[in-house]
């Protein structure tokens, strides 16, 4: 059996360290340029820096993406900050345009190149080209069934790696490459500027009637017709482990420390129970279900993995997420009479009760018994967003979990 990466998103050096500690065996961040999320917080020269060591002192890979559609004006560019990646040693780089790659084999070739899902690699012969110019692994196009992923593995070489989509949101165009946006905006998906207008809601206009918009209704609140579902795929991971794929990849650069910690403990539990035991996996499906369901998330679809699409698919009435969970903090420090300090993402008051996710996948539910603020002085609840918050439950926790608080109905 092939050793399994769980890849992980960061959007910055919080989520990546949540995201090392939380179980991931890898992750995928993006500098301040030419990756595909411009609208992340992506990381700064020092707090690549930064982030890299941190993940290699626990053992943790670190792939940046450099994987925009590049053109003559990023070309030029683009070679000073392959210089700056070469000093920072990342364990590789995810590119899709074939001038970025030659760029990156040129000025560092050292680094082992990913090739992104924007590439749009659908076949074997796509995969083996991209091997024979000195790729390590190429992410397959989400358009594939698991039946395809099967037929490349078995006509690429053993030593290369096929990384897959398995969980967050999908992309309404090919692979993502996507022109709506500039279209619309002049935001070009393709550089990392998308400004999601998948997710927005459309109306008809006859030609003649200009100024007169006509709903297109599937319910009374409309229609959503670009508004794919979420991908999920921790009922399935047997499957992907039989298909050959050597990384399963979670979606979402533009995530909060709390989502990326919830999907990547979930997963890595889930792998690690289905190879020490498939009983166990099977047993621990409620857990994993559960879990998942306490992120922030679209209705779920496999994607295209049983075969394409049906309607079923899309969202049809909203384009808003569930959301079940509030993100409250991160502890960062316990003092001596047992309060801990964190950084306050939401309110929360004294007498509440909230969530704490320990890494090895439980949770303890506890009282809020006591709050200080960064003065130390008694407060009865944290209503400044990035305030200093010290507080004070029944139990000590330890530095760097995550806390949550359920939803009011």
């Amino acid at each position: 059996m092939r050793k399994i990466e769980l890849l992980v998103p960061a959007s910055s050096l919080e989520v990546l360290k949540a995201a090392v500690l939380y179980g991931a065996d890898a992750v995928y961040i993006g500098g301040e340029m030419y990756g595909l999320r411009a609208n992340a917080k992506n990381f700064s020269p020092a707090d690549m820096q930064e982030g890299i060591r941190f993940a290699h002192d626990h053992g943790v890979r670190v792939y940046v993406t450099a994987n925009i559609v590049a053109h003559n004006a990023q070309i030029k560019e683009i070679g000073g900050y392959f210089e700056e990646l070469r000093a920072m040693k990342p364990d590789a780089l995810i590119i899709s345009d074939p001038g970025v790659f030659c760029a990156a084999r040129e000025i560092c070739p050292e680094i082992p190149v990913h090739i992104s899902t924007q590439a749009n690699s659908t076949n074997y012969q796509t995969f083996n080209f991209w091997y024979r110019q000195g790729a390590d692994r190429v992410v397959a196009a989400r358009e594939l069934s698991l039946e395809e992923i099967r037929e490349i593995r078995d006509h690429i070489p053993e030593e290369k790696e096929i990384e897959v989509f398995v969980h967050g949101a999908m992309c309404i165009s090919h692979s993502g490459r996507c022109l709506l946006s500039n279209y619309f905006t002049g935001r070009d998906a393709n550089m990392g500027a998308c400004t999601h207008p998948c997710r927005w809601k459309y109306y008809l206009m006859e030609e003649k009637r200009p100024g007169e918009y006509l709903p297109v209704e599937e319910t009374e609140g409309g229609t959503y017709i670009f508004n794919s579902g979420d991908l999920c795929m921790i009922d399935h991971i047997p499957d992907l482990i039989s298909a050959g794929i050597d990384s399963f990849k979670i979606e979402g650069r533009m995530k909060t420390a709390l989502y990326v910690a919830a999907v990547t403990r979930t997963y890595r539990k889930a792998v690690d129970d289905y190879l020490e035991s498939p009983e166990q996996y099977q047993a621990n499906m409620d857990y994993y279900r559960s879990e998942i369901a306490k992120c922030t998330y679209r209705k779920f679809t496999t994607g295209f993995f049983y075969g394409k699409p049906d309607e079923q698919a899309q969202i049809y009435d909203a384009s808003t997420y569930i959301k079940e969970y509030t993100y409250i903090g991160i502890v960062q420090d316990i003092d001596e009479n047992g309060f801990h300090k964190i950084y306050q993402k939401n309110k929360f008051s004294v007498g509440e009760e909230i969530e704490a996710m320990a890494p090895d996948g439980s949770n303890r539910i506890l009282k809020v018994l006591a709050l200080e603020d960064e003065h130390r002085l008694p407060v009865d609840s944290a209503p400044h967003p990035r305030q200093e918050i010290w507080i004070r439950f029944e139990e000590r926790l330890e530095a760097g979990w995550l806390l949550r608080r359920r939803e009011l109905s």
